[in-house]
Protein backbone atom coordinates (compact mmCIF):
# COMPACT_ATOMS: atom_id res chain seq x y z
CA UNK A 1 0.00 0.00 0.00
CA UNK A 2 1.01 3.20 -1.00
CA UNK A 3 2.08 5.70 1.66
CA UNK A 4 -0.79 7.94 3.04
CA UNK A 5 -0.64 11.34 3.71
CA UNK A 6 -1.13 13.06 7.28
CA UNK A 7 -4.26 14.12 8.94
CA UNK A 8 -4.98 17.33 8.46
CA UNK A 9 -7.27 20.55 8.20
CA UNK A 10 -8.14 22.07 4.95
CA UNK A 11 -9.86 25.47 4.85
CA UNK A 12 -11.44 27.19 2.21
CA UNK A 13 -13.54 30.03 1.75
CA UNK A 14 -16.84 28.67 0.57
CA UNK A 15 -18.89 32.17 0.97
CA UNK A 16 -18.92 36.17 2.19
CA UNK A 17 -17.76 35.61 5.51
CA UNK A 18 -17.82 31.64 5.43
CA UNK A 19 -14.87 29.39 5.63
CA UNK A 20 -14.51 25.19 5.65
CA UNK A 21 -12.43 23.54 8.08
CA UNK A 22 -11.99 19.61 6.29
CA UNK A 23 -10.35 17.76 8.70
CA UNK A 24 -9.10 15.03 6.61
CA UNK A 25 -8.26 11.27 7.15
CA UNK A 26 -6.87 9.52 4.22
CA UNK A 27 -7.48 6.46 5.30
CA UNK A 28 -10.50 4.16 6.39
CA UNK A 29 -11.68 6.00 9.59
CA UNK A 30 -13.73 3.57 11.19
CA UNK A 31 -14.59 -0.37 10.05
CA UNK A 32 -18.52 0.66 9.97
CA UNK A 33 -20.03 -0.27 6.35
CA UNK A 34 -20.24 3.00 5.29
CA UNK A 35 -16.36 3.72 5.30
CA UNK A 36 -15.87 0.53 3.66
CA UNK A 37 -14.84 1.95 0.43
CA UNK A 38 -11.70 2.52 1.89
CA UNK A 39 -11.63 6.13 0.20
CA UNK A 40 -10.61 8.24 3.31
CA UNK A 41 -13.32 10.64 4.73
CA UNK A 42 -13.41 14.77 5.64
CA UNK A 43 -15.23 16.16 8.73
CA UNK A 44 -16.70 18.99 7.87
CA UNK A 45 -16.73 22.26 10.04
CA UNK A 46 -17.82 25.44 8.69
CA UNK A 47 -17.09 29.29 10.26
CA UNK A 48 -19.32 31.72 9.49
CA UNK A 49 -18.61 35.01 10.55
CA UNK A 50 -20.90 38.13 10.60
CA UNK A 51 -21.44 40.86 13.67
CA UNK A 52 -21.98 37.37 15.65
CA UNK A 53 -19.97 34.02 15.13
CA UNK A 54 -21.21 30.83 14.64
CA UNK A 55 -19.45 27.18 14.39
CA UNK A 56 -21.44 24.64 12.68
CA UNK A 57 -20.38 20.79 13.29
CA UNK A 58 -16.94 20.09 15.45
CA UNK A 59 -15.64 17.06 14.37
CA UNK A 60 -15.16 14.17 16.28
CA UNK A 61 -12.14 12.95 18.85
CA UNK A 62 -10.06 11.46 15.86
CA UNK A 63 -9.68 15.23 15.01
CA UNK A 64 -9.87 17.09 18.22
CA UNK A 65 -6.54 18.67 18.28
CA UNK A 66 -5.94 19.24 14.72
CA UNK A 67 -9.07 20.91 14.37
CA UNK A 68 -8.68 22.90 17.63
CA UNK A 69 -5.05 24.03 16.71
CA UNK A 70 -6.30 25.51 13.00
CA UNK A 71 -9.61 27.38 14.78
CA UNK A 72 -7.66 29.02 16.61
CA UNK A 73 -5.66 30.55 13.58
CA UNK A 74 -9.12 31.97 12.66
CA UNK A 75 -11.32 33.04 15.16
CA UNK A 76 -10.36 34.28 18.77
CA UNK A 77 -12.22 31.57 20.66
CA UNK A 78 -13.88 34.29 22.76
CA UNK A 79 -15.87 36.16 20.40
CA UNK A 80 -17.09 32.60 19.39
CA UNK A 81 -21.31 33.02 20.14
CA UNK A 82 -22.56 29.81 18.62
CA UNK A 83 -21.92 26.52 18.17
CA UNK A 84 -24.37 24.76 15.85
CA UNK A 85 -24.74 20.75 16.14
CA UNK A 86 -26.85 19.43 13.56
CA UNK A 87 -26.47 16.03 15.10
CA UNK A 88 -25.35 14.70 18.41
CA UNK A 89 -23.05 12.28 18.76
CA UNK A 90 -20.51 10.31 21.64
CA UNK A 91 -17.39 10.89 19.01
CA UNK A 92 -18.29 14.75 18.92
CA UNK A 93 -18.97 15.16 22.63
CA UNK A 94 -14.98 15.08 23.25
CA UNK A 95 -14.14 17.76 20.93
CA UNK A 96 -17.36 20.35 22.62
CA UNK A 97 -16.28 19.68 25.72
CA UNK A 98 -12.78 21.09 24.67
CA UNK A 99 -14.45 23.57 22.53
CA UNK A 100 -16.15 24.80 25.62
CA UNK A 101 -13.75 25.01 27.66
CA UNK A 102 -11.68 27.30 25.33
CA UNK A 103 -14.91 29.16 24.44
CA UNK A 104 -16.80 29.87 27.70
CA UNK A 105 -19.45 32.58 26.06
CA UNK A 106 -20.41 30.35 23.14
CA UNK A 107 -24.11 28.86 23.18
CA UNK A 108 -24.68 25.33 22.21
CA UNK A 109 -27.70 25.52 19.50
CA UNK A 110 -29.23 21.97 19.03
CA UNK A 111 -32.32 20.33 18.89
CA UNK A 112 -34.49 18.94 21.82
CA UNK A 113 -33.50 15.43 21.02
CA UNK A 114 -30.05 16.50 21.08
CA UNK A 115 -30.43 18.64 24.05
CA UNK A 116 -31.85 15.53 25.83
CA UNK A 117 -28.50 13.71 24.87
CA UNK A 118 -25.87 16.87 25.88
CA UNK A 119 -27.57 16.74 29.19
CA UNK A 120 -27.30 13.38 29.46
CA UNK A 121 -23.70 12.72 28.51
CA UNK A 122 -22.50 16.00 30.78
CA UNK A 123 -24.23 15.43 33.50
CA UNK A 124 -21.57 12.34 33.93
CA UNK A 125 -18.70 13.71 33.34
CA UNK A 126 -16.36 16.72 34.59
CA UNK A 127 -17.11 19.79 32.99
CA UNK A 128 -15.47 23.14 33.87
CA UNK A 129 -16.25 26.08 31.98
CA UNK A 130 -14.19 28.97 32.90
CA UNK A 131 -16.06 31.77 34.82
CA UNK A 132 -15.45 34.62 32.11
CA UNK A 133 -13.89 37.75 33.99
CA UNK A 134 -16.03 41.08 34.08
CA UNK A 135 -13.30 43.42 32.14
CA UNK A 136 -12.45 41.02 29.66
CA UNK A 137 -16.08 40.67 28.41
CA UNK A 138 -16.55 44.66 28.49
CA UNK A 139 -13.49 45.05 26.47
CA UNK A 140 -15.05 42.35 24.23
CA UNK A 141 -18.16 43.95 24.29
CA UNK A 142 -20.08 40.83 25.48
CA UNK A 143 -22.61 40.53 27.96
CA UNK A 144 -21.12 39.25 31.19
CA UNK A 145 -21.83 36.26 33.42
CA UNK A 146 -20.57 34.00 35.79
CA UNK A 147 -22.86 31.29 34.76
CA UNK A 148 -20.80 27.93 34.75
CA UNK A 149 -23.16 25.68 33.14
CA UNK A 150 -23.94 24.38 29.87
CA UNK A 151 -25.28 27.13 28.03
CA UNK A 152 -27.87 25.26 25.49
CA UNK A 153 -30.39 26.62 23.19
CA UNK A 154 -33.01 24.17 21.85
CA UNK A 155 -34.26 25.95 18.08
CA UNK A 156 -37.98 25.39 16.99
CA UNK A 157 -38.27 24.36 13.36
CA UNK A 158 -37.82 27.00 10.56
CA UNK A 159 -36.30 29.28 13.89
CA UNK A 160 -33.54 32.08 12.51
CA UNK A 161 -30.62 33.00 14.19
CA UNK A 162 -29.63 36.80 13.12
CA UNK A 163 -26.11 36.51 13.22
CA UNK A 164 -25.62 40.25 11.57
CA UNK A 165 -25.68 40.13 7.82
CA UNK A 166 -26.64 36.27 7.73
CA UNK A 167 -30.00 35.33 9.11
CA UNK A 168 -29.52 31.23 9.77
CA UNK A 169 -32.65 29.46 9.34
CA UNK A 170 -32.96 25.92 10.79
CA UNK A 171 -35.22 23.08 9.94
CA UNK A 172 -35.90 20.08 12.19
CA UNK A 173 -35.23 16.94 10.02
CA UNK A 174 -35.65 13.86 12.16
CA UNK A 175 -34.60 10.45 10.31
CA UNK A 176 -34.52 6.78 12.74
CA UNK A 177 -30.92 6.99 12.32
CA UNK A 178 -30.56 10.53 13.61
CA UNK A 179 -33.47 11.34 15.46
CA UNK A 180 -31.97 15.21 16.44
CA UNK A 181 -31.29 16.14 12.99
CA UNK A 182 -30.92 19.81 11.41
CA UNK A 183 -30.40 21.74 8.52
CA UNK A 184 -29.56 25.41 8.50
CA UNK A 185 -29.85 27.79 5.97
CA UNK A 186 -27.65 30.98 4.85
CA UNK A 187 -29.98 32.92 2.54
CA UNK A 188 -26.60 35.38 2.28
CA UNK A 189 -25.06 32.77 0.77
CA UNK A 190 -27.48 30.47 -0.47
CA UNK A 191 -26.03 27.47 1.83
CA UNK A 192 -27.48 24.78 3.07
CA UNK A 193 -25.83 22.81 5.49
CA UNK A 194 -26.83 19.93 5.27
CA UNK A 195 -24.80 17.46 7.69
CA UNK A 196 -25.64 13.73 6.49
CA UNK A 197 -27.36 14.38 3.76
CA UNK A 198 -25.63 14.41 0.17
CA UNK A 199 -22.35 13.45 1.60
CA UNK A 200 -20.08 10.87 0.66
CA UNK A 201 -16.80 9.26 2.52
CA UNK A 202 -14.13 10.56 0.25
CA UNK A 203 -10.86 12.57 0.54
CA UNK A 204 -9.16 14.29 -1.50
CA UNK A 205 -8.08 18.11 -2.52
CA UNK A 206 -10.81 19.41 -3.98
CA UNK A 207 -13.05 21.20 -1.95
CA UNK A 208 -16.07 21.48 -4.50
CA UNK A 209 -17.48 19.11 -6.59
CA UNK A 210 -15.82 19.69 -10.21
CA UNK A 211 -15.19 16.17 -11.19
CA UNK A 212 -18.83 15.45 -9.71
CA UNK A 213 -19.33 12.83 -12.18
CA UNK A 214 -16.48 10.60 -10.28
CA UNK A 215 -18.53 11.05 -7.25
CA UNK A 216 -21.77 8.74 -8.30
CA UNK A 217 -20.26 5.60 -6.65
CA UNK A 218 -19.33 7.44 -3.68
CA UNK A 219 -22.14 9.16 -3.28
CA UNK A 220 -24.94 6.05 -3.96
CA UNK A 221 -23.11 4.08 -1.36
CA UNK A 222 -23.17 6.45 1.15
CA UNK A 223 -27.03 6.58 0.51
CA UNK A 224 -27.42 3.09 0.50
CA UNK A 225 -25.58 2.73 3.36
CA UNK A 226 -26.90 6.09 5.75
CA UNK A 227 -30.40 6.66 3.90
CA UNK A 228 -31.60 3.44 1.76
CA UNK A 229 -33.16 2.00 5.02
CA UNK A 230 -35.03 5.02 6.17
CA UNK A 231 -36.04 6.65 2.37
CA UNK A 232 -39.81 7.67 3.75
CA UNK A 233 -38.44 9.97 5.89
CA UNK A 234 -35.39 11.48 3.67
CA UNK A 235 -37.84 11.88 1.18
CA UNK A 236 -40.03 13.78 3.82
CA UNK A 237 -36.80 16.06 4.50
CA UNK A 238 -36.08 16.58 0.95
CA UNK A 239 -40.05 18.08 0.92
CA UNK A 240 -38.69 20.16 3.75
CA UNK A 241 -35.80 21.80 2.52
CA UNK A 242 -37.69 22.83 -1.08
CA UNK A 243 -38.16 25.79 1.19
CA UNK A 244 -35.03 27.15 1.08
CA UNK A 245 -33.62 28.41 -2.59
CA UNK A 246 -29.89 26.46 -2.03
CA UNK A 247 -27.48 26.77 -4.52
CA UNK A 248 -24.57 25.15 -2.51
CA UNK A 249 -25.22 22.10 -0.40
CA UNK A 250 -22.39 22.04 2.63
CA UNK A 251 -22.63 18.04 3.77
CA UNK A 252 -20.82 16.63 7.09
CA UNK A 253 -18.63 14.62 5.00
CA UNK A 254 -16.68 14.88 1.40
CA UNK A 255 -16.93 17.62 -1.15
CA UNK A 256 -19.01 20.55 -0.76
CA UNK A 257 -22.17 20.43 -3.41
CA UNK A 258 -21.55 23.63 -5.83
CA UNK A 259 -21.78 22.22 -9.26
CA UNK A 260 -24.25 18.96 -9.05
CA UNK A 261 -27.04 20.63 -6.99
CA UNK A 262 -29.77 19.89 -9.20
CA UNK A 263 -28.75 16.55 -9.87
CA UNK A 264 -27.90 15.40 -6.84
CA UNK A 265 -31.17 16.31 -5.22
CA UNK A 266 -33.01 14.01 -7.86
CA UNK A 267 -30.90 11.48 -7.82
CA UNK A 268 -32.11 11.30 -3.55
CA UNK A 269 -35.44 11.89 -4.81
CA UNK A 270 -35.14 8.56 -7.39
CA UNK A 271 -33.16 6.36 -4.86
CA UNK A 272 -35.92 6.72 -2.57
CA UNK A 273 -38.65 6.22 -4.73
CA UNK A 274 -36.53 3.03 -5.76
CA UNK A 275 -36.93 1.77 -2.44
CA UNK A 276 -40.29 2.33 -2.14
CA UNK A 277 -41.23 0.32 -4.86
CA UNK A 278 -39.73 -3.11 -4.12
CA UNK A 279 -41.50 -6.07 -4.77
CA UNK A 280 -40.08 -7.05 -1.03
CA UNK A 281 -39.57 -5.08 2.39
CA UNK A 282 -38.55 -5.81 6.29
CA UNK A 283 -39.11 -3.75 8.90
CA UNK A 284 -35.97 -3.40 11.24
CA UNK A 285 -37.06 -2.37 15.17
CA UNK A 286 -34.53 -1.46 17.72
CA UNK A 287 -33.67 1.00 20.36
CA UNK A 288 -29.52 1.90 21.16
CA UNK A 289 -28.65 2.54 24.57
CA UNK A 290 -24.84 3.12 23.68
CA UNK A 291 -25.04 3.02 19.80
CA UNK A 292 -23.69 -0.67 19.48
CA UNK A 293 -27.22 -2.01 18.65
CA UNK A 294 -27.66 0.95 16.11
CA UNK A 295 -24.44 0.28 14.65
CA UNK A 296 -25.57 -3.65 13.80
CA UNK A 297 -29.02 -2.35 13.05
CA UNK A 298 -26.99 -0.68 10.43
CA UNK A 299 -24.83 -3.38 9.02
CA UNK A 300 -28.01 -5.92 8.69
CA UNK A 301 -30.01 -3.07 6.78
CA UNK A 302 -27.10 -2.91 4.54
CA UNK A 303 -27.00 -6.77 3.41
CA UNK A 304 -31.01 -6.20 3.14
CA UNK A 305 -30.47 -3.33 0.69
CA UNK A 306 -27.54 -4.70 -1.24
CA UNK A 307 -30.00 -8.34 -1.85
CA UNK A 308 -32.82 -5.95 -3.59
CA UNK A 309 -35.31 -5.89 -0.91
CA UNK A 310 -36.71 -2.69 0.53
CA UNK A 311 -35.70 -2.23 4.18
CA UNK A 312 -37.23 0.66 6.93
CA UNK A 313 -35.61 1.25 9.68
CA UNK A 314 -37.73 2.19 12.99
CA UNK A 315 -35.72 3.56 15.90
CA UNK A 316 -38.79 2.34 18.37
CA UNK A 317 -37.48 5.50 21.08
CA UNK A 318 -38.91 8.15 18.64
CA UNK A 319 -42.08 6.06 17.25
CA UNK A 320 -45.49 5.64 17.85
CA UNK A 321 -47.71 3.01 18.50
CA UNK A 322 -49.23 3.44 15.52
CA UNK A 323 -46.55 3.73 13.50
CA UNK A 324 -44.60 0.38 14.30
CA UNK A 325 -47.97 -1.40 14.02
CA UNK A 326 -48.68 -0.21 10.35
CA UNK A 327 -44.76 -1.00 9.21
CA UNK A 328 -45.11 -4.68 10.86
CA UNK A 329 -48.81 -5.13 9.05
CA UNK A 330 -47.33 -4.57 5.69
CA UNK A 331 -43.89 -5.44 5.79
CA UNK A 332 -43.32 -9.48 4.25
CA UNK A 333 -40.40 -10.25 7.26
CA UNK A 334 -39.77 -7.91 10.84
CA UNK A 335 -36.05 -8.20 12.86
CA UNK A 336 -35.95 -6.90 16.42
CA UNK A 337 -32.81 -5.75 17.99
CA UNK A 338 -32.22 -4.89 21.51
CA UNK A 339 -29.82 -3.61 24.11
CA UNK A 340 -29.72 -4.82 27.63
CA UNK A 341 -30.13 -2.95 30.48
CA UNK A 342 -29.81 -4.17 34.08
CA UNK A 343 -31.24 -7.38 32.51
CA UNK A 344 -34.07 -6.68 30.80
CA UNK A 345 -35.26 -5.24 27.42
CA UNK A 346 -35.78 -1.36 27.32
CA UNK A 347 -39.52 -0.28 27.55
CA UNK A 348 -39.69 0.45 24.06
CA UNK A 349 -38.00 -2.88 22.48
CA UNK A 350 -41.00 -4.57 25.19
CA UNK A 351 -43.77 -2.17 23.78
CA UNK A 352 -43.12 -2.68 19.95
CA UNK A 353 -42.30 -6.99 20.65
CA UNK A 354 -46.05 -6.60 22.20
CA UNK A 355 -47.46 -4.74 18.82
CA UNK A 356 -45.44 -7.41 16.62
CA UNK A 357 -47.10 -10.34 18.45
CA UNK A 358 -50.59 -9.06 18.34
CA UNK A 359 -49.76 -7.91 14.96
CA UNK A 360 -47.84 -10.01 12.72
CA UNK A 361 -49.59 -13.35 11.44
CA UNK A 362 -47.08 -16.18 11.67
CA UNK A 363 -45.86 -16.37 7.87
CA UNK A 364 -43.53 -13.36 7.98
CA UNK A 365 -40.16 -14.45 8.62
CA UNK A 366 -38.34 -12.92 11.70
CA UNK A 367 -34.84 -11.96 12.72
CA UNK A 368 -32.77 -11.14 16.46
CA UNK A 369 -30.09 -9.21 17.38
CA UNK A 370 -28.75 -6.97 20.25
CA UNK A 371 -25.48 -5.90 21.70
CA UNK A 372 -25.18 -5.84 25.63
CA UNK A 373 -22.42 -5.55 28.43
CA UNK A 374 -22.55 -8.51 31.11
CA UNK A 375 -25.59 -10.34 30.05
CA UNK A 376 -27.74 -10.83 27.18
CA UNK A 377 -31.51 -11.46 28.60
CA UNK A 378 -33.43 -9.52 26.68
CA UNK A 379 -31.89 -10.58 23.10
CA UNK A 380 -32.53 -13.94 24.95
CA UNK A 381 -36.36 -13.19 25.90
CA UNK A 382 -37.21 -11.30 22.60
CA UNK A 383 -35.60 -14.75 20.81
CA UNK A 384 -38.16 -17.13 22.76
CA UNK A 385 -41.15 -14.99 22.63
CA UNK A 386 -40.82 -14.97 18.70
CA UNK A 387 -40.11 -18.98 18.34
CA UNK A 388 -42.83 -19.84 20.61
CA UNK A 389 -45.25 -17.97 19.04
CA UNK A 390 -44.25 -19.72 15.50
CA UNK A 391 -42.65 -17.11 13.90
CA UNK A 392 -39.31 -18.65 11.23
CA UNK A 393 -36.43 -16.70 12.25
CA UNK A 394 -34.58 -15.58 8.86
CA UNK A 395 -31.12 -15.64 10.72
CA UNK A 396 -28.70 -17.31 13.39
CA UNK A 397 -29.59 -14.66 16.57
CA UNK A 398 -27.05 -12.23 16.77
CA UNK A 399 -25.42 -11.39 19.88
CA UNK A 400 -22.60 -8.96 20.75
CA UNK A 401 -21.03 -8.17 23.62
CA UNK A 402 -19.83 -4.42 24.48
CA UNK A 403 -19.45 -3.55 20.94
CA UNK A 404 -19.06 -4.98 17.01
CA UNK A 405 -16.37 -5.75 16.01
CA UNK A 406 -15.43 -5.41 12.17
CA UNK A 407 -15.84 -9.31 11.66
CA UNK A 408 -19.09 -8.66 13.50
CA UNK A 409 -20.44 -6.16 11.23
CA UNK A 410 -19.61 -8.61 8.12
CA UNK A 411 -21.27 -10.86 10.23
CA UNK A 412 -24.32 -8.49 10.35
CA UNK A 413 -24.50 -7.33 6.89
CA UNK A 414 -24.04 -11.35 5.80
CA UNK A 415 -27.31 -12.30 8.29
CA UNK A 416 -28.95 -9.05 6.13
CA UNK A 417 -28.72 -10.28 2.57
CA UNK A 418 -29.78 -14.46 4.15
CA UNK A 419 -32.52 -12.67 5.43
CA UNK A 420 -33.07 -11.47 2.34
CA UNK A 421 -33.04 -14.92 0.19
CA UNK A 422 -35.04 -16.51 2.45
CA UNK A 423 -37.88 -13.44 1.99
CA UNK A 424 -37.50 -14.32 -2.01
CA UNK A 425 -37.93 -18.01 -1.35
CA UNK A 426 -40.85 -17.64 0.88
CA UNK A 427 -42.65 -15.43 -1.41
CA UNK A 428 -41.79 -17.76 -4.43
CA UNK A 429 -43.58 -20.75 -2.55
CA UNK A 430 -46.30 -18.73 -1.66
CA UNK A 431 -47.12 -17.50 -4.97
CA UNK A 432 -50.00 -19.39 -7.19
CA UNK A 433 -48.74 -21.11 -10.35
CA UNK A 434 -50.15 -19.98 -13.84
CA UNK A 435 -49.67 -23.16 -16.04
CA UNK A 436 -49.81 -21.81 -19.35
CA UNK A 437 -47.74 -18.93 -18.62
CA UNK A 438 -45.24 -21.57 -16.91
CA UNK A 439 -45.27 -23.76 -19.82
CA UNK A 440 -44.20 -20.82 -21.90
CA UNK A 441 -41.49 -19.67 -19.09
CA UNK A 442 -40.22 -22.92 -19.30
CA UNK A 443 -39.46 -22.78 -22.93
CA UNK A 444 -37.80 -19.72 -22.85
CA UNK A 445 -35.53 -20.97 -19.85
CA UNK A 446 -34.61 -24.26 -21.25
CA UNK A 447 -33.67 -22.17 -24.91
CA UNK A 448 -31.62 -19.18 -22.69
CA UNK A 449 -29.84 -21.97 -20.55
CA UNK A 450 -27.71 -23.18 -23.90
CA UNK A 451 -25.88 -19.95 -23.69
CA UNK A 452 -22.80 -21.57 -22.48
CA UNK A 453 -19.42 -19.85 -20.59
CA UNK A 454 -16.37 -20.99 -19.37
CA UNK A 455 -16.67 -21.91 -15.85
CA UNK A 456 -14.28 -19.49 -13.57
CA UNK A 457 -14.21 -18.62 -9.92
CA UNK A 458 -13.58 -14.38 -9.22
CA UNK A 459 -11.51 -13.63 -6.29
CA UNK A 460 -12.02 -10.63 -4.31
CA UNK A 461 -10.16 -8.76 -1.34
CA UNK A 462 -12.43 -6.90 1.15
CA UNK A 463 -9.99 -5.15 4.12
CA UNK A 464 -7.60 -8.15 5.40
CA UNK A 465 -10.44 -11.04 4.19
CA UNK A 466 -10.66 -13.08 0.88
CA UNK A 467 -13.32 -14.29 -1.06
CA UNK A 468 -14.10 -16.02 -4.12
CA UNK A 469 -17.25 -17.09 -6.15
CA UNK A 470 -18.01 -19.17 -9.09
CA UNK A 471 -19.88 -17.62 -12.55
CA UNK A 472 -19.73 -18.67 -15.74
CA UNK A 473 -21.29 -15.56 -17.03
CA UNK A 474 -18.32 -13.86 -18.84
CA UNK A 475 -17.87 -12.81 -21.74
CA UNK A 476 -14.61 -10.77 -23.88
CA UNK A 477 -15.54 -7.17 -24.65
CA UNK A 478 -12.40 -5.66 -25.98
CA UNK A 479 -9.57 -5.83 -27.71
CA UNK A 480 -7.66 -2.41 -27.19
CA UNK A 481 -7.24 -2.87 -24.38
CA UNK A 482 -8.86 -6.04 -23.84
CA UNK A 483 -11.53 -6.18 -21.21
CA UNK A 484 -14.65 -8.37 -20.27
CA UNK A 485 -18.21 -8.14 -18.90
CA UNK A 486 -19.48 -10.45 -16.03
CA UNK A 487 -22.45 -10.17 -14.47
CA UNK A 488 -22.93 -10.97 -10.57
CA UNK A 489 -25.95 -11.47 -7.85
CA UNK A 490 -26.81 -8.67 -5.72
CA UNK A 491 -27.53 -11.17 -3.17
CA UNK A 492 -23.84 -12.32 -2.62
CA UNK A 493 -20.52 -11.33 -1.62
CA UNK A 494 -20.38 -9.73 -4.96
CA UNK A 495 -21.49 -6.21 -4.35
CA UNK A 496 -17.75 -5.83 -3.52
CA UNK A 497 -16.74 -5.92 -6.96
CA UNK A 498 -19.77 -3.82 -7.59
CA UNK A 499 -18.40 -0.03 -7.74
CA UNK A 500 -16.04 1.43 -10.37
CA UNK A 501 -12.34 1.09 -9.24
CA UNK A 502 -12.96 -2.32 -7.75
CA UNK A 503 -10.51 -4.62 -8.58
CA UNK A 504 -10.80 -8.51 -8.81
CA UNK A 505 -9.01 -11.42 -10.54
CA UNK A 506 -10.65 -13.96 -12.48
CA UNK A 507 -9.31 -17.79 -12.06
CA UNK A 508 -10.69 -19.41 -15.24
CA UNK A 509 -10.66 -23.21 -14.36
CA UNK A 510 -9.44 -26.21 -15.87
CA UNK A 511 -11.62 -28.93 -17.14
CA UNK A 512 -10.85 -32.77 -15.16
CA UNK A 513 -9.96 -30.71 -11.90
CA UNK A 514 -12.32 -30.42 -8.89
CA UNK A 515 -11.13 -26.78 -7.92
CA UNK A 516 -15.15 -25.63 -8.43
CA UNK A 517 -16.63 -28.04 -5.57
CA UNK A 518 -15.09 -25.25 -3.02
CA UNK A 519 -16.78 -22.74 -4.28
CA UNK A 520 -20.31 -23.71 -5.09
CA UNK A 521 -22.20 -22.14 -2.04
CA UNK A 522 -22.15 -18.43 -2.00
CA UNK A 523 -19.07 -17.27 0.60
CA UNK A 524 -19.74 -15.95 3.88
CA UNK A 525 -17.28 -14.48 6.33
CA UNK A 526 -17.11 -17.81 8.58
CA UNK A 527 -15.99 -19.81 5.95
CA UNK A 528 -12.49 -20.17 3.87
CA UNK A 529 -13.02 -22.18 0.71
CA UNK A 530 -9.00 -21.29 0.16
CA UNK A 531 -8.11 -23.47 3.03
CA UNK A 532 -8.30 -26.46 0.90
CA UNK A 533 -6.95 -24.95 -2.91
CA UNK A 534 -3.12 -23.39 -3.79
CA UNK A 535 -3.12 -20.04 -4.22
CA UNK A 536 -0.60 -16.93 -5.02
CA UNK A 537 -1.12 -13.51 -3.90
CA UNK A 538 -1.75 -11.34 -7.26
CA UNK A 539 -0.46 -8.00 -8.10
CA UNK A 540 -3.47 -6.17 -6.94
CA UNK A 541 -3.89 -8.35 -3.91
CA UNK A 542 -6.27 -10.97 -4.39
CA UNK A 543 -5.59 -14.49 -4.90
CA UNK A 544 -4.63 -16.36 -7.93
CA UNK A 545 -5.97 -20.13 -7.77
CA UNK A 546 -2.39 -22.16 -8.99
CA UNK A 547 -4.96 -24.47 -10.30
CA UNK A 548 -6.46 -22.56 -12.92
CA UNK A 549 -5.91 -22.82 -16.66
CA UNK A 550 -5.23 -18.96 -16.54
CA UNK A 551 -6.09 -15.99 -14.77
CA UNK A 552 -6.75 -12.03 -15.42
CA UNK A 553 -6.38 -9.33 -13.09
CA UNK A 554 -8.91 -6.85 -13.99
CA UNK A 555 -10.59 -3.37 -12.44
CA UNK A 556 -13.71 -2.42 -12.60
CA UNK A 557 -14.48 0.63 -15.34
CA UNK A 558 -18.12 0.75 -15.84
CA UNK A 559 -21.75 -0.85 -14.51
CA UNK A 560 -25.27 -1.35 -15.61
CA UNK A 561 -28.37 -2.21 -12.83
CA UNK A 562 -29.88 -5.37 -14.42
CA UNK A 563 -32.68 -6.38 -11.71
CA UNK A 564 -31.33 -8.59 -9.71
CA UNK A 565 -27.43 -8.73 -11.03
CA UNK A 566 -25.03 -5.78 -12.15
CA UNK A 567 -23.24 -6.27 -15.54
CA UNK A 568 -19.53 -5.04 -15.13
CA UNK A 569 -17.13 -3.79 -17.89
CA UNK A 570 -13.48 -4.54 -16.30
CA UNK A 571 -10.24 -3.80 -17.91
CA UNK A 572 -8.07 -6.65 -17.77
CA UNK A 573 -4.55 -5.21 -16.32
CA UNK A 574 -2.58 -8.74 -16.78
CA UNK A 575 -3.05 -12.08 -16.74
CA UNK A 576 -1.08 -15.58 -17.55
CA UNK A 577 -2.24 -18.77 -19.20
CA UNK A 578 -1.11 -21.64 -16.15
CA UNK A 579 -1.56 -24.44 -18.45
CA UNK A 580 -1.01 -24.26 -22.11
CA UNK A 581 -2.43 -27.81 -23.30
CA UNK A 582 -5.35 -27.68 -20.68
CA UNK A 583 -9.02 -27.10 -22.56
CA UNK A 584 -11.28 -24.76 -20.39
CA UNK A 585 -14.16 -25.69 -17.95
CA UNK A 586 -17.56 -25.44 -19.44
CA UNK A 587 -20.74 -25.36 -17.34
CA UNK A 588 -23.73 -26.85 -19.77
CA UNK A 589 -27.02 -25.77 -18.57
CA UNK A 590 -30.51 -27.50 -19.56
CA UNK A 591 -32.29 -24.11 -17.88
CA UNK A 592 -31.66 -20.09 -17.76
CA UNK A 593 -33.39 -20.39 -13.95
CA UNK A 594 -30.51 -21.18 -12.57
CA UNK A 595 -26.58 -20.97 -12.33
Amino acid sequence: MADLKPRDVQVAEIGANTIVLRSRTWDRLKFEVEYARQKGTTANSYLIQGQNTALIDPPGESFTDLFLEELGHHVYYQRLNYIILSHVNPNRITTLKRLLEAAPYATVICSKPGANTLRSVFANQAFNIPSPREDEAQDLGIEYGINKTLKVHIVRDEEVLDLGDHELQFRFVPTPRHPDALCTYDAASHILYTDKLFAAHVCDDSVFDEHWKTLDEDRRYYFDCIHAAQAPQVETVLEKLTLFKAKVYAPGHGPIVRHSVSVLTLDYRRWCEQQLTKDLSAVLLYTSAYGNTATLAQAIAKGITQAGVAVQTINCEFANPEEIAEAVKACDGFIIGTPTLAGHAPTQIQTALGIVLSTANQTKVAGVFGSFGWSGEAVDLVESKLQDAGYPLGFETIRVKFAPTEATLEQCEAAGTEFAKILNRVRKVRAPRQPVMDAQSDRTNQAVGRVTGSLSVVTIRSGNNHYGFLTSWVSQAGFTPPALTIAVAKDQIEESIAHIGDQFVLNILKEGRNVRRYFLKPPTPSENPFENVATAPAENGCLILTDALAYLECTVQNRMDCGDHWLLYAQVNSGKLLEPTGVTAVNHRKSASRY
